[in-house]
């Protein structure tokens, strides 16, 4: 499960200035993958390249050559949609199950999401995902029901009272009665009202970052109007 993990994020990482090259070696990869975790990837590719090659061949027989290139030009995206439809089955399918694979869908969705993994968990890897948007604030809940249905309570009371007006929505990632799947969190998260403009979702992020943030001790030495005074740690240890 990590080697597929590690695929995962290679495939779902954005890159920038791809070369051609590269983009066909990112293409076979995901074939390859598809291929692996779907049995249905293959019949369906295949499919989808002999059906419209088989038309196109009927074309160029009735109306001559000028359909051969649009006919292998729409197998090839007849292919692609396939492969797309599938991988991303394909992903959902090997993502399920494994912590912090919800955090990780949403750091990867189009749009303005602006994620915080784990603001809060547990040692037995039950965790709560920020999520900020244009729907509003949303908690994703991975791990043992009724332990991160805790965690989700400490969360909301603690965002309560920063979030104002702003719609809080929350979910349970699993498979039983009332909690949402993940191969599901895409399409349902998308669908949820844009309550919230840009300049709301900006003003809402940096508050709510104020909110999660951690105080870090500072860097070099300790100024000396903070330091104690001599001895005192030799009182301390004689009490």
């Amino acid at each position: 499960m990590r080697r597929a993990t590690t695929r995962l994020d290679d495939m779902a990482k954005p890159q920038e200035k791809v070369s051609f090259g590269q983009r066909l070696k990112q293409i076979g990869l995901v074939f390859r993958f598809t291929a692996k975790q779907d049995k249905w990837f293959a019949p369906l590719a295949t499919g989808a390249v002999l059906i419209p090659l088989a038309l196109t061949v009927v074309a160029v027989a009735l109306w001559g050559w000028l359909w051969l290139p649009l006919g292998i030009l729409f197998a090839l995206l007849c292919l692609l949609i396939v492969l797309n439809l599938r991988s991303n089955r394909a992903m959902m399918n090997a993502a399920e199950g494994q912590p912090g694979a919800a955090a990780q869908i949403m750091e990867n969705m189009r749009g303005d999401w602006r994620v915080s993994p784990a603001v809060s968990s547990t040692t037995q890897m039950d965790m709560v995902h920020l999520v900020i948007g244009r729907p509003g604030v949303i908690l994703l809940a991975e791990g043992n029901p009724q332990r991160v249905r805790g965690l989700l309570g400490q969360e909301k009371r603690r965002l309560a009272k920063v979030i104002g007006n702003a719609p809080l929505y929350d979910y349970v990632i699993g498979q039983d009665e009332g909690e949402l799947p993940i191969r599901k969190l895409r399409m349902t998260l998308m669908r949820l009202p844009r309550n919230l403009s840009g300049k709301d979702v900006n003003s809402l992020d940096k508050r709510l970052k104020a909110l999660t943030s951690r105080p870090q001790m500072p860097k070099g030495a300790i100024p000396k109007n903070l330091r104690p005074p001599r001895g005192a740690s030799r009182q301390m240890r004689g009490r």
